[in-house]
């Protein structure tokens, strides 16, 4: 596992701007991928919101999320969709290429994508 050695992967990347930055780039390949469209709203308005305050928190910023929704318990909300191993790589395929997007450099980028990776391979839920 990747180490940060500028404190939290929120404070190297640059704070809740860069997050946002992150965060809108991410949804704009999820609204597109026609593995993820089936199990996404088709207004992810409210879905990317939350998803920020996630981000902010699951990168070390403020615990927003937590704030909002409590524990994220994050298997359990996400029991309701159907996440086989190609939505899972689709999940990440999309956080690469936005990661990419605004352009989060090595290290970061490895750190976050190996995060990530654990948090998407804990989601899975239904076999292909």
């Amino acid at each position: 596992m990747t180490t940060i050695k500028y404190g939290t992967i929120y404070k190297a990347i640059g704070g809740y701007d860069a997050v946002e930055r992150l965060n809108t780039a991410f949804y704009a390949r999820v609204a597109q991928h026609p593995d993820l469209i089936p199990i996404f709203p088709e207004d992810l308005t409210e879905t990317a919101r939350i998803q920020l305050l996630f981000f902010v928190q699951f990168f070390g910023g403020p615990r927003l999320y937590e704030e909002e929704r409590g524990h994220p318990m994050l298997r359990r909300r996400h029991l309701p969709f159907e996440i086989t191993p190609t939505r899972k790589d689709a999940w990440l395929e999309c956080l690469e290429g936005a990661l990419i997007e605004v352009e989060i450099e090595e290290p970061i980028r490895i750190a976050i994508l190996e995060r990530l990776t654990l948090t998407a391979n804990h989601m899975m839920n239904t076999p292909e």
